[in-house]
């Protein structure tokens, strides 16, 4: 090759290279930077070639670069990457690097830069402005800058025959430079398929043709040597040297962006038909909740008008209206079941795939939000008997959790994730252990505990509705596990810690605080409900049994009632304004625990994401409306035993 059209051809490379490219001098100063570097600034060359970085980008930095300079002129090469702010452009996240020149001889003369911004892909071409000083030696500049370009540089004549190929394309085409050098580009690079159309524009361009893709940045496929097709983003830009057009292309390869937007595909769509699920779960929710109170009040009252009738004409038309209703409620039933999860199916599981798994669920969003993961699963950990949705479902929740808490602190972001196997202790089988642990704010000592219950969040409003710890340690528990939060140690966030036996079989579920050694007689019964219909009936209902009956409207006076009078059970809706039935649960807990177990939840809204995972972590008793007056009777014998 003419080492004058090689010098030419190498600077024209240069200043289309989409990486920033700058020479520095001993005193920091800017003796040459391409048309990348100028854009990223927001500086025109005459604005900055001789001025120095702390005059360009302040002080500060100019100070903190001297010790890394003085390395590098004194033969070091430095390589980095990593976020850093510039003025007037902001966070970036780059790489860069650091090179002498000469490389070998001393002393070194300049410092050459290299950064490349992985923020955003910036591909546009540009045609070549400026040229380096004339005294840089082209194949020193090939060797310590193009041979060391981050992206992968294909030139070719206008023949199409390959005439430059740097290490970069040699790694992404596995094939290497002397191989390929005079051969088409076509025959290198390009699918069989469309070779055609390939040589087509080459001839349609070399005729004269106006170029259709030059400049602009394009996605297609590529051939590596071994066969195998990966999608490339692609400029094209021509070079005129000495009457002599070549073109030069610079490539990235996007296989992973491309896996990446497949997958987001793959959850949106998830995510729709989640929604939809969702939207007809609360469709039904609000439904049942709505037809069953009204469907419980006529119940009742049929019933009531059945006892009062006995022996006359009126009774059948009674029982009639009872046996209407009564089939309604079975109606709502069946729509309510039919949008109740799958029963849980158990089989051996693997831990760790529960977790490879959503980690490759998650590792778009950790990986954008700069979370460095240090992941150390047992390879002989043991399967356990389980439902591996139930306990994905767990895993993937507390990883969630884990990035939204990262999300509140600066980096460096770090979540661990290990896992291992518990000594048997006396009596007690084998268990498995999976750890998650971030190094975020960590969890308040005053909450610790607390978080584990339905509906509280520490969370900003609209990032979770306080129920996902609460049904994940109830899904933990069902499979004889448990759930914790280990106490925190010095410099680290929050750490959760899951261990399940290897069976998946509970033990014996602790007890609740002890119920009253014996009910009175005539037991005194609180209806807490904020329809006076529903709790009229109930008055009538539970007093026609020769039970000694008050009520309360809400939750407040409820309390209020509480305060002033000794109650042997109390039977309270689960859905009210005000103080609903899960924050009066919350108040007997810590003012009158012994009624725990004497609380009945009479309500028509079991479906609900809230009401279901309510019932299910509390183990609370509820009755379904619409009750017949039996299953109401036989509910408060149950929970006066």
């Amino acid at each position: 090759m003419n080492l004058e059209l090689d010098a030419e051809l190498l600077r024209a490379l240069l200043e289309d290279v989409p990486a920033r490219v700058v020479v520095f001098d001993r005193e920091q100063r800017y003796r040459y930077a391409n048309r990348a570097t100028l854009e990223f600034l927001g500086l025109g060359a005459e604005q900055l070639i001789g001025r120095t970085v702390s005059e360009i980008r302040g002080e500060g930095v100019a100070e903190r670069n001297r010790s890394v300079f003085d390395q590098v002129f004194e033969g070091a090469t430095l390589h980095w990457e990593g976020w850093a702010d510039y003025a007037g452009v902001g966070l970036r996240y780059t790489e860069e690097s650091l090179r002498p020149y000469p490389a070998q001889a001393r002393p070194v003369q300049w410092v050459l830069g290299f950064a490349r911004d992985l923020t955003e892909v910036k591909n546009q071409a540009r045609e070549a402005q400026e040229q380096l000083e004339a005294a840089l030696r082209a194949e020193v500049i090939k060797t310590s800058i193009v041979d060391h370009a981050l992206a992968a540089l294909v030139t070719s004549d206008a023949e199409g025959r390959i005439v430059e190929f740097n290490p970069a394309a040699e790694a992404m085409f596995q094939r290497q430079r002397d191989e390929v050098l005079g051969r088409t580009v076509a025959e290198i690079m390009v699918p069989p398929e469309f070779r055609a159309a390939h040589n087509e524009g080459m001839r349609r361009v070399g005729q004269g043709g106006a170029p259709r893709i030059m400049g602009k940045r394009l996605e297609m496929q590529a051939l590596r040597a071994d066969g195998e097709r990966f999608p490339i983003e692609m400029a094209l830009w021509r070079i005129e040297v000495k009457g002599q057009t070549h073109y030069t292309a610079s490539i990235i390869d996007v296989s992973e962006r491309v896996r990446a937007q497949a997958l987001i595909e793959r959850q949106r769509e998830a995510l729709r038909q989640s929604e939809k699920l969702g939207a007809m779960g609360s469709l039904l929710a609000g439904v049942a909740h709505e037809l069953n109170n009204p469907l419980a009040i006529v119940m009742g009252r049929a019933s009531l008008l059945e006892e009062k009738a006995q022996g006359s004409a009126l009774a059948d038309d009674a029982l009639r209206i009872r046996e209407a209703a009564e089939r309604c409620g079975r109606i709502v039933r069946t729509f309510l079941n039919m949008a109740r999860s799958r029963p849980g199916e158990r089989t051996a599981v693997g831990l760790n795939e529960l977790v490879r798994a959503a980690l490759d669920l998650l590792q778009y969003g950790l990986r954008s939000h700069g979370i460095l993961l240090d992941v150390q699963l047992d390879p002989a950990l043991p399967a356990v008997h389980a439902d591996a949705d139930q306990l994905g479902q767990v895993v993937l929740n507390l990883i969630v959790n884990a990035q939204q808490a990262l999300a509140q602190v600066e980096p460096p972001r770090r979540l661990g994730i290990s896992s291992g196997v518990e000594q048997p202790r006396s009596g007690r089988e084998a268990r498995v252990w999976l750890r998650v642990q971030d190094s975020g704010p960590g969890v308040p000592v005053e909450l610790r505990e607390t978080i584990f219950e339905p509906f509280f969040t520490t969370k900003p409003e609209g990032m979770g509705t306080g129920l996902g710890l609460a049904v994940s340690r109830s899904l933990v528990r069902e499979h004889g596990g448990e759930l914790q939060l280990e106490p925190p140690r010095p410099g680290q966030g929050a750490c959760f810690r899951i261990s399940l036996p290897i069976s998946g079989q509970g033990e014996a579920p602790a007890e609740l605080p002890p119920a009253p050694a014996d009910a009175p007689a005539q037991a005194r019964l609180l209806v807490v409900d904020d329809e006076a219909e529903i709790a009229d009936l109930l008055r009538t209902l539970l007093e026609g049994a020769g039970y000694e009956v008050a009520c309360a409207e809400t939750g407040e006076v409820a309390l209020e009632l509480l305060q002033m009078a000794r109650f042997d059970a109390v039977i309270s809706d689960l859905r009210m304004p005000g103080l609903d039935g899960a924050a009066l649960w919350r108040e007997l807990k810590a003012g009158h625990p012994q009624l725990l177990r004497r609380l009945l939840f009479v309500t028509g809204d079991t479906l609900s994401p809230g009401a279901s995972s309510f019932l299910d972590e509390t183990g609370c008793p509820h009755l379904d409306k619409p009750f017949a007056k039996a299953e109401l009777l036989a509910a408060v014998e149950r929970l006066l035993k």
